[in-house]
């Protein structure tokens, strides 16, 4: 997919204070579907220029950067280096939707044949694989919720995402292809509204 020239970000952009005064104009119906949300970000792709703000890089792994939170969502920027990826995961019964104001991503989803969290054991295969783009969000199946997202290392480019959650969530389960095994981790940010976290670094 063609990657978006400079003029054509400049008319179809907009800044992320515009995108979070609309996000907050949406209805509660929006977010409980996956539909109106994920026009809305169709519609209003960010400049990533006005990221600057909420973008915070580790050389380790990747960053959560909490932009907005009301009762019905919450908005991150996740900043990757090349190559990065996450765990599979969920996101706890919860709606997704993704962007990528820099760069592109690649998400690779995963069915649950088989799912036992007491006893930590999981059956997941893959499915199918989706691009994330500049000017193609994605919206998490909710009846087929576990992911993962990479930063293609062939790219070479340091990529950023925006996720919206609804409504936000700060546990998933992540699981493992290769152990057959599964389990409940915390989440953390790396920053909040702009400012490091103190266990940033951990």
């Amino acid at each position: 997919m063609a990657t978006p020239t400079s003029s054509q970000k400049i008319l179809q952009s907009v800044s992320i204070e515009d995108f979070i005064a609309g996000l907050r104009k949406l209805e509660e119906k929006d977010f409980t579907g996956v539909q109106g949300t994920l026009e809305y970000m169709r519609a209003n792709p960010v400049d990533p220029e006005t990221l600057q703000p909420y973008l915070f890089w580790n050389p380790q792994h990747y960053t959560r950067n909490l932009i907005d939170k009301t009762d019905l969502y919450e908005l991150l920027s996740l900043c990757w280096e090349p190559g990065m990826k996450s765990s599979i995961h969920n996101h706890k019964g919860q709606n997704c939707w993704m962007a990528a104001p820099v760069g592109r991503f690649l998400v690779q989803n995963y069915c649950v044949l088989e799912e036992n969290l007491a006893a930590h054991h999981c059956n997941i295969v893959p499915t199918e694989e989706v691009a994330i783009t500049w000017d193609n969000p994605v919206a998490v199946d909710p009846l087929n919720p576990v992911h993962d997202v990479r930063n293609p290392r062939e790219l070479n480019q340091r990529a950023v995402s925006l996720h919206i959650y609804s409504r936000p969530f700060d546990s998933c389960v992540v699981y493992s292809v290769e152990q057959c095994s599964c389990g409940e981790i915390g989440l953390q940010y790396t920053s909040m509204y702009g400012k490091l976290c103190g266990k940033a670094s951990n």
